[in-house]
């Protein structure tokens, strides 16, 4: 009697449904928006002036997205700032780097602002304007240097404010309480930046306090990438949205202005920024294919902040930044370096809004418009739209700021253009100050590429903070690089 033994027959294994890169779905959620938006403003109000279920949706799909990214900026900000510092102490140059990075910010502000006054004044927006002057309205959220200045000092410890509104009947009597919290970003960096070098200053018994923040913001930024997941969704929900709700009117009645802003916007990221790179002998299209994913994000989420784990990711990751100095930079570029928000575009509407109520602008006047631009850009705080800044500005040059109701109607249209260039720059100016030390890893630059940002996302927190041995850092080889230059060598005086 024959036997024969039997096998486990070889499983194969499972196919996963491979969905399309982040940036295609994203392209996707673009494109059906857009057809979504237009129908819901196909179908317009319902019989009692309200909103269609279209446009609701759309709303309550976009501002869900947003406010997901709002709730965590707080520890995102706070965890990041401390550990950015922390691992900055093993780096020689830290000073150097710090200060460089401060001055970029400030050259490629410059340039953008420039870009903005030389526009202002040659489309004369103002005085071609499809507007009414009983549009004119001031806002509810201004901005002066007394209330950045002040908002500068801490409240508390986290930075957080209550605010409460009552709801009434006709007859007086109050039928309902709300109560809400919102954060100042600013008090939070501020906050920061005092606990990471009180830290740094305790020593070794500081060491548990540094782990715990290091543990915290890996969590945090764990939450955020599913958040960030969303974003082709969120991103249906804002376009449709913004396309549903102001339409074509509004952006034909102030399409000078639109267009003076928007080709501001291209000349800095396809003209200034590929110069710049040009200038140091790097690739631009390396550039724009690994900083990509997180220029298209901040386009669509119209946050600095929320798209702040992407874009430290991107230049690291694909630009060949050294982690340690990244972490750093990029959290700082985030709530301060805003070439769209805080250069471009309050120049062209302090412009735009002095032609319309028929107001001269001096010399000293534009001047004034370059220094705001460059010193006060923090006032943006990486939040969403750019209404402070505007306001600060205006305030700063004794324009009403009945002006800026006029351009509230279009804000969101532009604030997604403005956004993309405020993260493009935020990348640009790590790898160019990179660079110019001589940190940069040249050969991952070259390899660039808009690969899938969510894999291997778990080893992308910040490096541990460094600790010196015999003048150099062993925080890891990217903290080692900043400290021994060991990157890709460059010929000498090459800068």
């Amino acid at each position: 009697m024959s036997t024969s033994s039997t096998q486990p027959a070889a499983t194969e294994p499972r196919r996963r449904l491979r969905l399309p890169s982040f940036s295609v779905q994203i392209l996707l959620g673009l494109a059906l928006g857009v057809l979504l938006g237009w129908l819901a403003l196909s179908i317009g109000k319902t019989p009692a002036g309200e909103e269609n279920g279209l446009t609701v949706a759309l709303s309550t799909i976009g501002g869900s997205f947003v406010s997901l990214l709002k709730a965590v900026v707080p520890p995102l900000v706070f965890t990041a700032i401390v550990a950015s510092i922390a691992n900055l102490r093993g780096v020689a140059n830290a000073a150097r780097l710090a200060g460089q990075t401060l001055l970029w910010f400030a050259i490629t502000a410059l340039i953008a602002v420039g870009i903005g006054i030389g526009l202002g004044l040659l489309l004369q927006p103002g005085r071609t304007a499809g507007v009414d002057e009983s549009e004119a309205g001031a806002p509810s959220t201004t901005g002066t240097w007394l209330d950045f200045l002040q908002g500068l000092v801490p409240q508390n410890f986290l930075g957080l404010g209550a605010s409460s509104s009552l709801e009434t009947a006709d007859d007086g009597t109050i039928t309902a309480v709300s109560t809400g919290l919102s954060f100042n970003v600013l008090q939070i960096i501020v906050i920061a930046l005092v606990v990471g070098i009180a830290a740094l200053k305790t020593g070794t018994k500081a060491e548990p306090f540094l782990t715990l923040n290091r543990s915290v913001l890996t969590v945090v930024q764990k939450v955020l990438w599913w958040i960030i997941r969303l974003a082709p969704l969120g991103t249906l929900g804002l376009i449709g949205r913004a396309i549903a709700t102001y339409g074509w009117t509004s952006l034909a009645s102030l399409g000078t202005f639109a267009i003076a802003v928007y080709l501001g916007l291209a000349l800095v990221l396809l003209v200034v920024y590929p110069v710049l790179l040009k200038s140091h002998g790097l690739s631009v299209g390396r550039y724009f294919r690994g900083a990509w994913p997180a220029i298209q994000l901040g386009f669509v989420s119209r946050s600095s902040i929320g798209t702040l784990p992407v874009t430290e990711r991107v230049t690291h990751r694909n630009l060949g930044v050294p982690r340690a100095y990244a972490s750093f930079a990029v959290p700082l570029g985030s709530t301060t370096k805003m070439d769209g928000c805080a250069a471009i575009y309050p120049a062209v509407a302090a412009i735009f809004v002095a032609q319309f109520f028929g107001i001269d602008l001096s010399v000293l006047d534009y001047l004034l418009i370059a220094f705001v631009s460059v010193v006060g850009s923090a006032a943006t705080a990486g939040l969403t739209g750019a209404v402070v800044m505007l306001t600060l500005t205006l305030s700063t040059l004794g324009l009403p700021l009945e002006g800026v109701g006029l351009l509230l109607a279009i804000d969101p249209i532009l604030d997604m253009g403005r956004t993309a260039v405020n993260v493009a720059g935020q990348v640009l100016v790590p790898v160019i100050v990179a660079k110019r030390e001589r940190i940069l890893d040249v050969e991952q630059y070259n390899a660039a590429d808009a690969e899938d940002l969510f894999a291997d996302d778990d080893d992308e927190v910040p490096a541990p903070a460094a600790e010196e041995t015999d003048g150099v850092a062993s925080a890891g080889d990217d903290a080692a690089t900043v400290v021994t230059g060991t990157a890709t060598p460059e010929p000498a005086g090459r800068r």
